[in-house]
């Protein structure tokens, strides 16, 4: 109620304007990735389906995009699926997929979306193990992948079906498997080798900058774990759905109060 309140007085477009000028001028993150936490426990609160609360995150993370776009940030990744969700109840799992299959039809085909995607030449593609994804959707993902292959102004990465010791372990096989075929000797490999073997490697700046999770929840449950060393970290008290651009300034302004020194 009292967020209603505020918002119909104009104060939150009042911070928004003075968050804005605070971070102007500053260094924006090249790279912001989020750990999108807190559907099912938004849900919950308000007595609905855990999918009903995954579809407004959904909506949300497409409003994240075009903030992501508007403030000039380059790369952006996305955390909707991890390994261990396939877990969860068979329902929940079906409807995320569906929701997944419904999104990737919209960056092909909604006009605003869509437009948007053009508009900023973002490169869009699937990080994770998507070989675990229903085959169907696993086209559709080579789809979207396809119709942004020639874009590279901005990168939009969703992490479907990822894990990051799931990552590092298939980069470890890949590296042996070269090994073991003659084309890379074990004296060669050093950081920027195994970096060209993780789903991120496509990326011109693969390590985020800034990493968001919400829900009051500190931790990285597995998110980018060999990308994450130096990465500004920011934990937010909000669920996801209830996300605000006005959160995402705040974050964006954390992050230019730190003294980057990369394990300096």
């Amino acid at each position: 109620m009292l967020r209603k309140v505020l918002s119909a007085l104009g104060v939150y477009r009042l911070y928004k304007k003075w968050l804005l000028h605070q971070i102007k001028g500053k260094p924006i993150p090249e790279h912001v990735a989020v750990i999108l936490d807190g559907n099912r426990r938004w849900a919950a609160r308000h007595k609905l389906e855990p999918w009903e609360g995954h579809r407004l995150g959904a909506k949300k993370a497409e409003e994240f995009l075009r903030w992501c776009l508007k403030l000039g940030v380059k790369t952006t990744t996305l955390y909707t699926f991890s390994t261990e969700n396939f877990m969860r109840p068979k329902r929940e799992v079906e409807e995320l997929m569906e929701l997944f299959e419904e999104y990737l039809n919209k960056l092909l085909y909604d006009p605003k979306l869509r437009g948007d995607i053009e508009k900023y030449r973002v490169k869009i593609k699937v990080i994770g193990r998507r070989d675990l994804l229903p085959d169907r959707l696993r086209r559709l993902v080579e789809k979207v992948e396809e119709s942004t292959k020639d874009f590279g102004d901005h990168y939009l990465n969703l992490a479907i079906a990822y894990g990051g010791r799931a990552e590092i372990i298939d980069a470890a096989r890949e590296i042996a498997r070269r090994v073991r075929d003659g084309e890379l000797s074990p004296e060669d490999i050093d950081e920027s080798i195994f970096e060209k073997f993780l789903y991120t490697s496509h990326l011109p700046n693969p390590d985020p900058d800034l990493i968001i999770r919400t829900s009051g929840e500190e931790r990285l449950s597995g998110f980018l774990l060999w990308q994450s060393a130096y990465s500004e970290l920011c934990f937010m008290d909000v669920y996801w759905p209830d996300f605000r651009e006005i959160d995402f300034l705040r974050a964006v302004r954390t992050y230019q109060r730190r003294v980057r020194r990369f394990g300096r």
